[in-house]
């Protein structure tokens, strides 16, 4: 069985401007099973306040594909904020697969979240840098965003390979044409870093590119 992305609609968050953003998952299914790269929103109440989300439960995301939470075997938390990670406790039962520089930087900079999810009880698998997580499925660290920022990449059965970009860029265009200035809000806490990232997932040569904050995939 090939290696196969299917993405969850899990979430809308609201932007000041009046904007509203999908937040998106996926899941990646293989002989052995399936992954869950990111979880979706959650955290405290006020900040789901301050985001007008709109928050869809990760069982109700996954039925939609006739799946439940224990199909699937391990999660990828592309980072630690509070849209990508907000339902680990959902899947409690599995390792979760993150590079130790988000564990570090979430104690440092969210540690009321980080308490909130009961980070120090998860099951982390600790990654440091660029891993092959399965046959077939590894991350590549792409520090920007986060300081411990990771996407996915997944050779798929048509020789090509799809990566699952996480928020190295909220949108295609970014991804595609990065300003030399004036970045969205939030999209990189170290830009320099960020920069660097972009151009080493452009490297990959991916065939798709799929986003977690919009619908469109940008195909090579």
């Amino acid at each position: 069985m090939a290696l196969e992305v299917k993405r969850l609609q899990l979430a809308k968050l609201g932007g000041l401007d009046g904007t509203q953003w999908p937040v998106h998952g996926f899941v990646v299914t293989h002989a052995g099973g399936a992954v869950l790269v990111d979880t979706g929103v959650g955290g405290p109440d006020e900040m789901l306040s301050d985001w007008r989300v709109v928050n869809r439960s990760a069982a109700d995301a996954l039925a939609d594909l006739d799946m439940t939470p224990g199909d699937i075997g391990l999660v990828i938390n592309t980072h630690l904020h509070f849209d990508h990670c907000g339902q680990n406790a959902v899947f409690g039962h599995a390792p979760f697969y993150v590079q130790r520089a988000e564990v570090d930087r979430a104690k440092r900079e969210a540690r009321e979240l980080y308490d909130w999810f009961g980070f120090m009880n998860a099951q982390f698998e600790l990654l440091d840098g660029d891993a092959e997580v399965l046959p077939g499925l590894s991350v590549i660290a792409t520090p920007g965003h986060t300081s411990g920022h990771q996407c996915v990449v997944v050779q798929t059965g048509d020789g090509g390979s799809d990566v699952l970009i996480g928020d190295a860029a909220y949108t295609p265009r970014l991804y595609q044409d990065p300003p030399d200035d004036d970045l969205p809000d939030g999209q990189a806490s170290d830009p320099a870093a960020w920069r660097h990232s972009l151009a080493r997932i452009h490297s990959t040569g991916a065939a798709r590119v799929h986003f977690c904050h919009h619908s469109d995939v940008v195909h090579a």
